[in-house]
């Protein structure tokens, strides 16, 4: 049987994630007093659109995806969280229903601070609050480019941003289907496997039955850009 690895405590995910980086240890230690750690199976919900906002999440191990339906039940893939990132704190802040739902896509462990936790010990941290306004104003201002981007990019263009963005957070190998990219995209599944043949075509990346491989990072990124033509 394979060993356990170490799990990382409390603070040092605290200390690992972009909303408390800066915290020093004091802070983090009073923070990480409050946070409780759960563990969720492949496809649970962490919580569901329209759910009432009683807690924000740090993923610790493992990987989220936040997602929302349309009015048909089309599924929309907002994006891929993995350790150290935040989820649900925007609902949290607004004290409103979460815009989106959150599911574990792997096994994962995640750091839960009750909102009533958080909302006492920002009061007593000012400074930590402006900081992550901050970081919240930063995350606001790329989903309104993704916005923008995706009423007037061209498909390769929209999923080169797409496969750039999950190459950076994830790695250069991505399991994810046609049909999960066409969702993140907005593209349909033969737009997507289209896009990939030319990819492929291109020396951007080698595809396989169940993954992905980025081979050619620079390439991409131009791509994203719209610097070069297929």
């Amino acid at each position: 049987m394979a060993a356990n690895m170490e799990r990382p405590d409390i603070v040092t995910i605290l200390r690992s994630s972009e909303a408390f980086s800066t915290l020093d240890e004091a802070e983090l230690g009073e923070l990480a007093s409050v946070c409780r750690e759960t563990t969720y199976g492949v496809g649970e919900f962490v919580f569901r659109e329209g759910g009432r906002p009683d807690s924000l999440f740090i993923v610790s191990h493992g990987r989220i995806k936040v997602l929302k339906h349309s009015s048909r039940g089309k599924e929309l893939i907002i994006g891929f969280f993995g350790p150290g990132e935040m989820v649900g704190e925007v609902a949290v802040f607004e004290e409103r229903p979460y815009p989106a739902s959150a599911e574990a896509v792997e096994v994962s462990r995640l750091i839960r601070i009750r909102r009533a936790d958080f909302v006492a010990y920002l009061g007593r941290r000012p400074a930590v609050a402006l900081h992550i306004i901050r970081v919240l104003g930063a995350r606001l201002r790329i989903a309104q480019g993704r916005l923008r981007d995706s009423t007037t990019e061209r498909a390769q263009q929209r999923l080169a941003r797409i496969l750039l963005m999950l190459f950076r957070r994830i790695g250069p190998t991505l399991s994810f289907t046609r049909e999960v990219l066409g969702q993140m995209t907005g593209l349909t599944t033969e737009t997507v496997s289209r896009q990939i043949g030319e990819f492929s075509a291109m020396g951007v990346l080698q595809p396989g039955r169940r993954e992905l491989v980025i081979v050619d990072e620079d390439r991409l990124v131009l791509l994203s850009d719209g610097s070069v033509e297929s």
